[in-house]
Protein backbone atom coordinates (compact mmCIF):
# COMPACT_ATOMS: atom_id res chain seq x y z
CA UNK A 1 0.00 0.00 0.00
CA UNK A 2 1.44 3.05 -1.15
CA UNK A 3 1.05 6.36 1.32
CA UNK A 4 -1.64 8.01 -0.50
CA UNK A 5 -4.31 4.99 -0.29
CA UNK A 6 -2.62 4.60 3.49
CA UNK A 7 -3.34 8.77 4.16
CA UNK A 8 -7.37 7.28 2.52
CA UNK A 9 -7.87 5.29 4.56
CA UNK A 10 -7.05 6.80 7.69
CA UNK A 11 -9.16 9.22 6.57
CA UNK A 12 -11.89 6.81 6.06
CA UNK A 13 -11.60 4.90 9.50
CA UNK A 14 -11.91 8.16 11.68
CA UNK A 15 -14.83 7.84 13.95
CA UNK A 16 -13.83 3.98 14.53
CA UNK A 17 -14.22 2.86 18.16
CA UNK A 18 -10.74 2.59 19.21
CA UNK A 19 -8.83 0.04 20.43
CA UNK A 20 -9.97 -2.01 17.80
CA UNK A 21 -8.72 -5.27 16.21
CA UNK A 22 -8.58 -6.42 12.08
CA UNK A 23 -12.40 -7.09 12.07
CA UNK A 24 -13.65 -4.07 14.12
CA UNK A 25 -11.83 -2.14 11.78
CA UNK A 26 -12.53 -4.12 8.41
CA UNK A 27 -16.66 -3.58 9.54
CA UNK A 28 -16.17 0.02 9.77
CA UNK A 29 -14.46 0.84 6.46
CA UNK A 30 -17.18 -1.49 4.48
CA UNK A 31 -19.88 0.62 6.26
CA UNK A 32 -17.97 4.00 5.01
CA UNK A 33 -17.60 2.29 1.58
CA UNK A 34 -14.07 1.95 1.47
CA UNK A 35 -12.51 1.42 -2.13
CA UNK A 36 -11.81 -2.65 -3.14
CA UNK A 37 -7.81 -1.48 -2.66
CA UNK A 38 -8.06 0.02 0.64
CA UNK A 39 -10.40 -2.96 2.05
CA UNK A 40 -7.50 -5.20 0.52
CA UNK A 41 -5.03 -3.26 2.62
CA UNK A 42 -6.94 -3.78 5.73
CA UNK A 43 -7.17 -7.64 4.82
CA UNK A 44 -3.27 -7.46 5.28
CA UNK A 45 -3.10 -6.62 9.14
CA UNK A 46 -2.14 -9.01 11.95
CA UNK A 47 -5.23 -10.95 13.32
CA UNK A 48 -3.87 -10.79 17.45
CA UNK A 49 -3.07 -6.98 17.74
CA UNK A 50 -5.20 -4.66 19.25
CA UNK A 51 -4.57 -1.10 16.85
CA UNK A 52 -4.88 2.13 19.27
CA UNK A 53 -4.76 4.51 17.11
CA UNK A 54 -5.00 5.28 13.42
CA UNK A 55 -1.62 5.61 13.19
CA UNK A 56 -0.83 2.79 14.34
CA UNK A 57 -3.15 1.03 11.55
CA UNK A 58 -0.88 3.22 9.03
CA UNK A 59 2.34 2.14 10.12
CA UNK A 60 1.94 -0.96 9.92
CA UNK A 61 0.21 -1.00 6.65
CA UNK A 62 3.60 1.31 5.26
CA UNK A 63 5.70 -1.03 7.08
CA UNK A 64 7.40 2.11 9.30
CA UNK A 65 8.72 0.51 11.74
CA UNK A 66 12.15 -1.06 11.89
CA UNK A 67 11.62 -4.40 12.50
CA UNK A 68 13.33 -6.05 16.06
CA UNK A 69 16.36 -7.82 15.43
CA UNK A 70 16.16 -10.71 18.15
CA UNK A 71 19.84 -10.83 20.41
CA UNK A 72 22.50 -8.34 21.40
CA UNK A 73 22.91 -5.41 19.96
CA UNK A 74 26.50 -4.79 18.04
CA UNK A 75 29.25 -3.27 20.46
CA UNK A 76 29.63 0.25 19.78
CA UNK A 77 32.78 0.95 17.94
CA UNK A 78 35.71 3.27 19.03
CA UNK A 79 35.60 6.62 17.67
CA UNK A 80 37.99 7.01 14.44
CA UNK A 81 40.26 10.59 14.62
CA UNK A 82 39.57 13.90 16.29
CA UNK A 83 36.19 15.70 16.33
CA UNK A 84 35.70 18.46 13.79
CA UNK A 85 37.29 21.61 14.58
CA UNK A 86 39.91 19.85 16.85
CA UNK A 87 39.79 20.75 20.72
CA UNK A 88 37.61 24.14 19.90
CA UNK A 89 34.98 21.31 19.64
CA UNK A 90 34.68 21.12 23.52
CA UNK A 91 35.42 25.28 24.01
CA UNK A 92 32.97 26.71 26.58
CA UNK A 93 33.30 30.42 24.88
CA UNK A 94 33.88 29.37 21.06
CA UNK A 95 33.94 33.18 19.18
CA UNK A 96 31.64 33.11 16.77
CA UNK A 97 32.44 33.19 13.33
CA UNK A 98 36.25 32.77 13.81
CA UNK A 99 37.37 30.11 11.63
CA UNK A 100 39.01 27.11 13.26
CA UNK A 101 42.59 25.94 13.09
Amino acid sequence: MDSADAAELKATLVGVTLPAEKPQLLEYAVQQRAEPRLLDGLRSLSEEKKYESLDEVVEELLHVQPSRVEGDPHEPKEEAGAPPGGDAYTDKDPETGKIAP
